[in-house]
């Protein structure tokens, strides 16, 4: 019998509600353990999990079957319950919607090599330069309405 064999990397971008600074240093590995084992109990893998205060980038292998919002909406809503549960944050949300590109297998450690130095690239650009950036490479059309909630400082 035929098997089916894949190789699928996904590069996920979400914000915290409002783009609050919500994430601390202080808990910050402990949510990124968190979205581990969350992305693991849905048979995926993750490779690279980098939490900023107000956002976050994951870069996650996945299975032909997964289904990638089902799994956004999964590590958002149990990611909250986590936080919140811990008592980091208790009015924590996550904003809707997110950024999802495909990585090919060449670029995967690249991609791997930007998600864990992001303290670095954010010292010489906003999130909404670094978001809006990476929608411009992937050639990703949007209307800047509808991206999410920027802070006045990022123009």
């Amino acid at each position: 019998m035929a098997n089916t064999f894949s190789q699928l990397y996904i590069y996920l971008v979400f914000a915290v509600k409002g783009r609050a600074g919500m994430i601390r240093e202080s808990y910050r590995e402990q949510i990124q353990r968190c979205i581990t084992g969350i992305i693991e109990k849905q048979k995926a893998r993750l490779l690279a999990v980098y939490c900023m205060p107000d956002h976050v980038h994951i870069l996650v292998s996945i299975n032909p079957a997964t289904l990638i919002s089902d799994l956004v909406r999964y590590i958002k809503s149990n990611s909250t319950i986590f936080i919140k549960k811990q008592a980091f944050v208790r009015n924590f949300a996550w904003q809707e919607g997110y950024g999802m590109f495909s990585v090919s297998h060449s670029q995967k450690d690249t991609v791997y090599k930007y998600i864990i130095n992001e303290p670095e690239h954010h010292r010489k650009r906003s999130f909404k330069e670094e978001y809006l950036g990476l929608l411009k490479r992937n050639e990703i059309e949007c209307d800047e309405r509808y991206l999410f909630d920027w802070y006045d400082d990022d123009s």
